[in-house]
């Protein structure tokens, strides 16, 4: 009988912690674009006036990660992505009102 062994691996990040755009696209491991289309979309809220000055928090990251993932895995398009990582956001949420109910 084989055995499979599922290797899972991750980073833990300080919530503070903020990235450029380029750093950003490095840690998702997208382009350009695509951020650029999920900002417009209203997935990303980046802080700073200019594409130059933009800072997206570890949350962001998040969104990114997971927006890619519909994207690739579920067909799910930007519109529809934007959605369900809103209403993800708001079942955490509910969550969190419940256990400390």
């Amino acid at each position: 009988m084989k055995k499979e062994l599922l290797v899972v691996t991750g980073t833990v990040m300080d919530e503070s912690v903020q990235f450029s755009l380029v750093e950003l696209c490095e840690c998702a491991k997208t382009t350009r674009e695509q951020v650029f289309e999920m900002v417009e979309e209203g997935i990303l809220e980046p802080e700073g006036a200019s594409i130059h000055t933009w800072r997206f928090d570890t949350r962001a990251l998040k969104r990114v990660q997971i927006a890619i993932r519909l994207q690739h895995d579920l067909g799910v398009n930007l519109p529809g992505s934007a959605l369900v990582l809103d209403l993800l956001e708001e079942m955490e949420t509910l969550r969190r009102q419940m256990r400390d109910f």
